[in-house]
């Protein structure tokens, strides 16, 4: 399917909100195209470049977005809430014309070694020790295990998309998890992921 794109500088994740303002022409044209036919857009993590002006290099896997709410301040300006949904994998970049467009496909995880639950389990467990030290370091209290981690879902793919929304894990690790094919690759990202995160924690408390 041919879709509108939205190039950003950082890589999200299925199921995720996402505040945008628009001032640029072209992506003001993304917009009123969006809101006149009730498509989603694309959105892809920028490999090299900025947002504004064009030029830059696109990575090829990304997800739907839905624009949920809609401000217009005129002069083709607009704040925006959207949703992300599925996973999609850009088949051909088209011309930027009126606004960055591909040829995209739906990209749903692909077969692989079953990710079990205690598995899940044990990454969930590493995610908790994180915040636990950092919230010690701080002197702050937790919320529960639910409140921090997210309601159980049976697709372990999309749970682990779900936990990595929650981390603060760089851009470059965001994007691998995203564009893991399967769900044990996902899980392997993660983990590797959050160790590094753990690390620099570390790293910082110690100084």
């Amino acid at each position: 399917m041919e879709l509108a794109m939205f190039p950003l500088e950082s890589a999200l994740l299925p199921d995720q909100d996402l505040p945008l303002r628009i001032f640029e022409p072209r992506y003001g044209a993304l917009v009123r195209h969006c809101l006149d036919t009730g498509d989603p857009f694309g959105v892809v993590l920028i490999a090299r470049g900025r947002e504004v002006g064009g030029g830059e290099s696109r990575c090829d896997v990304g997800v739907l977005s839905q624009i949920t709410e809609c401000v217009d301040h005129g002069a083709g300006r607009y704040s925006l809430h959207c949703r992300t949904g599925e996973r999609i994998r850009v088949s051909e970049w088209l011309p930027d014309d009126p606004y960055p467009r591909a040829t995209v496909t739906l990209w749903p995880d692909q077969p692989g070694d079953p990710v079990t639950p205690a598995q899940l389990r044990e990454v969930e467990d590493r995610v908790l020790a994180l915040f636990e030290r950092i919230a010690d370091a701080r002197g702050l209290a937790l919320p529960d295990r639910a409140a921090l981690l997210g309601p159980a879902m049976a697709d372990s793919g999309q749970r682990l998309c779900a936990l990595a929304s929650r981390i603060p894990i760089g851009t470059a690790d965001r994007y691998t998890v995203l564009a893991a094919p399967s769900a044990a690759d996902r899980l392997a990202a993660l983990r590797e992921a959050v160790d590094a995160v753990a690390e620099m924690v570390e790293f910082q408390l110690s100084e």
